[in-house]
C-alpha cells in the first residue's frame, strides 16, 4: 500500500534525484529484472513532490487533479495527506467510478454523455458527491432531457470562467474554454441556473492556464512569457474579486477553484480563492523543467531497451512513441534522461515502435542495454501501461494499477 504520510528517511542536503549518476542508475538496478517497457514510481519523490505543492499552495487547500495521475492507489495517497482534499475529475464516468470511494468530485469539463447522466440520476450518493461543470444553458438542457427535476435528485452544478487574458495587442492568451468572462456574465448565468429547478450552484472553477501552464525559465521569449503572466496576474485578481462581489448575492457557494501545478504560488495568494488544483506536479513531467519557481523532482519515469544498433552513433529502442497532448512540438515528445547525453533525431523523433537516438552516450550503448525517459505530462503516461512499480530505496515495494491497469479508459 502506498503510505506518504508515515515518516520516510531524511532528505540528503541534496535529493537523490539532483544527482542522476545515483538516481537512475539506482531505478534500473531495482527494475533490472522486468521486461522493458517498464515504468516506476519513486516513493521519495512523490513525497517530495505532494508536500512541496502544499508550501507553494501557502496553506490554501488543493485539490487533486485525476487526469494528471491515472493511478487510484497515488490519489488516494496524495487525499490521505492534510492540506489535498477532493478530485477534479475529467468524464462523468471515472468521477462515477471514483465516487465508490471519494465523496467531493468536481468534474472539471463539461459532459453531454447521456448514459453516464443516467447512472449519475439512478445513484443518489453519487448524486450528492458529484459536482458537473456547466458554463452555458445547454448544458442544463442536456441534463433536463435525460431526467427533469421532478424525476432526479438535485444536481450539483459549478460554473467554470474563462480565466485567460484578453489583450488588445496580442488577443486571446491562454485556453479555449468558457464563454463567460466578466463579472456580469458570470452573475447573469448564475442567475439563470438558480432560477432552474432541480439543480444547486455551489461553485465556481477558473484555471489559468496561461500562468499555470506556460514555462517562463528560458528561450527567446522568456521575457514577453513573463510580462504577459504578470499583466495576467493582476488582471485576473480584479477580476476574480470582481466576480465573487457579483455572484455572493445571489446564492452562496461552496468553492470557489483556480489554478495549477504551475501557478500555485499566484493562486495561494488570491483571496478570492477557497481551492487550488493540481496534479501534474505530483509526477513530475518534463514540461515542468521550463519553470523558474520550482523544480518537482522526475517520481515518474519509464525504460525501453535498445534493440539494434544501425550505425555506431545511433542505438536503437523499442518503444518510445508516447506523445502528449497539445501542439505537436519538440517539447511534447518524452525526454530520454539516463543515459545523459541522448537525443532523438529528428526526422524519426519518437517512434510508434521504435525510436533511434544519438549523442556521446549512444556510441556505448549495447544490446539490451535500457534507457529511462520522462514524459513530458503526468498522466498520459498511464494509458500506455498496466501499472507503475512504486520503488523505494534499492527495492520494488508495490505495484500500482493504472487506469487502464484495472480495465478503465475514460478518454
Amino acid at each position: 500500500m502506498l503510505d506518504l504520510t508515515e515518516e520516510l528517511s531524511p532528505t540528503p542536503v541534496a535529493p537523490e534525484w539532483e544527482e542522476p549518476a545515483r538516481y537512475w542508475p539506482r531505478l534500473s538496478a531495482a527494475t533490472g529484472h522486468l521486461p522493458a517497457p517498464v515504468a516506476v514510481i519513486d516513493r521519495e519523490a512523490l513525497r517530495h513532490n505532494a508536500l512541496d505543492l502544499l508550501v507553494r499552495s501557502g496553506g490554501l487547500p488543493i485539490r487533486v487533479a485525476s487526469k494528471s495521475v491515472r493511478v487510484r492507489a497515488v490519489l488516494d495517497a496524495v487525499l490521505a495527506l492534510p492540506g489535498f482534499h477532493g478530485i477534479l475529475a475529467f468524464t462523468l464516468p471515472e468521477a462515477l467510478w471514483l465516487a465508490d470511494t471519494h465523496d467531493d468530485i468536481v468534474l472539471g469539463y463539461p459532459t453531454v454523455d447521456r448514459a453516464a447522466l443516467q447512472r449519475l440520476f439512478a445513484d443518489e450518493q453519487a448524486a450528492a458527491r458529484i459536482t458537473l461543470m456547466i458554463d452555458d444553458p445547454v448544458h442544463l438542457d442536456v441534463i433536463d432531457s435525460v431526467a427533469g427535476p421532478g424525476n432526479r435528485p438535485e444536481i450539483r452544478v459549478a460554473i467554470d470562467v474563462d480565466a485567460s487574458l484578453r489583450s488588445p495587442l496580442l488577443g486571446h492568451i491562454g485556453v479555449r474554454r468558457s464563454g463567460l468572462f466578466t463579472a456580469g456574465e458570470v452573475a447573469a448565468f448564475a442567475r439563470k441556473v438558480v432560477a432552474r429547478p432541480g439543480f444547486r450552484l455551489v461553485g465556481l472553477q477558473m484555471y489559468d492556464a496561461q500562468i499555470a501552464g506556460q514555462g517562463d525559465a528560458a528561450g527567446p521569449d522568456a521575457p514577453l512569457i513573463r510580462a504577459v503572466q504578470a499583466r495576467s496576474r493582476s488582471e485576473l485578481r480584479e477580476r476574480r474579486a470582481e466576480i465573487v462581489a457579483a455572484t455572493a448575492p445571489i446564492t452562496p457557494l461552496e468553492f470557489l477553484n483556480g489554478g495549477g501545478t504551475g501557478s500555485l504560488e499566484f493562486t495561494g495568494s488570491d483571496e478570492s480563492l477557497t481551492e487550488a488544483s493540481a496534479g501534474s506536479g505530483l509526477l513530475g513531467g518534463h514540461l515542468f523543467d521550463g519553470y523558474r519557481s520550482f523544480r518537482p523532482a522526475p517520481a515518474a519515469a519509464f525504460a525501453f531497451d535498445v534493440v539494434r544498433r544501425p550505425t555506431a552513433d545511433i542505438a536503437t529502442v523499442l518503444g518510445g512513441g508516447w506523445i502528449a497532448s497539445g501542439p505537436p512540438v519538440a517539447s511534447r515528445q518524452p525526454l530520454p534522461v539516463w543515459p545523459e547525453g541522448l537525443r532523438m533525431m529528428p526526422r524519426e523523433a519518437a517512434g510508434e515502435v521504435q525510436t533511434p537516438l544519438q549523442g556521446r552516450a549512444a556510441t556505448t550503448l549495447g544490446v539490451g542495454d535500457r534507457v529511462w525517459f520522462r514524459h513530458s505530462k503526468s498522466g498520459e503516461a498511464a494509458e500506455r501501461i498496466d501499472a507503475y512499480h512504486l520503488v523505494s530505496g534499492d527495492e520494488i515495494i508495490d505495484e500500482l494499477p493504472t487506469y487502464r491497469g484495472e480495465g478503465k479508459a475514460f478518454l
